[in-house]
């Protein structure tokens, strides 16, 4: 099992806040550092400000080393697939190679109000997400000195250089959620990861299933596809600390046993072994409080090394 740490910056962060959870979380060993890629804070003040997830992981990608970079999801309403492909090979470029891509439809219509980002139906949205996937892929995938074209819908790309390249092959595409229908299929055919974001471990049986039979209906063998989860972070050596913990983040302790990873170490580790029976092979720790280093290193110390 996979430790990864996921941050959620529109709800009050710096890009030195960041940074110092990124460094950090290298330090200790994690696998990954993610960001959400939200224009909007979902409650509370959000100060000072959002700040942009392809802008922040090019600075991470140049003041950090090791560790790797990405997002749970960048919005497909945020960016032309044209412009994506480029943002995203560029900073994998700045970052030797640790970038990965998580792509979504978009879902938060508060924020595109906000911004005067366009927000279609859900129908539209996906339509436009399976293109932006295919687009997004595609690019990278042109062989150097070929040209690509695409004609869709919603967009259209002639004789494109497909250019630049990133440094991986194909940096990774992770794709999530819980939709039955079209989330599988898109997951089958463009995914390297699937995530699951905030569910228990009935629903994360019954959506693996769903993704594992879409991959098998296009003959894709499931076992190469990687099983994800996300889960709120909430540890502590004894009960006051994970109760301060949890009011910290405006959150009850019982809700955050139930729904996240919280508790003692010994009860996150329980809970991890438990996903890691249903298939999940990383999880995504979301870190609510970027000022508390002091709960990774726990979670270095103390749950890491349980479950790798």
């Amino acid at each position: 099992m996979e430790l990864r740490i996921f941050t959620e910056p529109q709800q009050g962060a710096t890009y030195d806040d960041l940074l110092a959870v990124a460094l950090e979380a290298e330090r200790l060993g994690f696998g990954a550092f993610f960001r959400s890629d939200h224009y909007l804070t979902m409650g509370g003040d959000g100060l000072p400000g959002p700040t942009d997830a392809w802008t922040t992981l090019a600075g991470l990608a140049r003041d950090t080393s090791t560790i790797r970079l990405g997002t749970l999801m960048t919005s497909a309403t945020f960016r032309h697939p044209g412009v994506l492909a480029i943002q995203v090979a560029q900073v994998d470029q700045m970052s030797g190679g640790r970038v990965e891509l998580g792509l979504g439809a978009g879902w938060f219509t508060e924020e595109h109000t906000a911004y005067g980002i366009p927000f279609p139906d859900t129908k539209e949205r996906f339509d436009r997400y399976a293109e932006q996937l295919e687009l997004v892929t595609g690019l990278w995938a042109t062989p150097m000195g070929e040209t690509y074209s695409f004609d869709g819908a919603h967009y259209q790309l002639a004789d494109s250089p497909a250019l630049p390249k990133p440094t991986q092959e194909k940096p990774p595409v992770l794709i999530g959620g819980r939709g039955k229908r079209r989330t599988p299929a898109l997951a089958a055919r463009f995914a390297d990861e699937f995530n699951l974001p905030f569910v228990d471990e009935t629903e994360t049986r019954e959506q693996f299933d769903r993704v594992s039979r879409a991959c098998e209906k296009i003959d894709r063998d499931p076992s190469t596809m990687t099983w994800s989860n996300a889960l709120v972070l909430c540890v502590g050596e004894d009960e006051t600390e994970i109760a301060r913990r949890a009011a910290t983040i405006g959150r009850e302790v019982d809700e955050l046993r139930a729904n996240g990873l919280a508790g003692t170490p010994e009860e996150v580790v329980d809970k991890i072994g438990r996903f890691a029976e249903l298939g999940t092979e990383r999880v995504y720790l979301q870190v609510l409080d970027l000022a508390d280093l002091d709960h990774l290193r726990l979670v270095a110390d103390q749950v890491a090394p349980a479950v790798r």
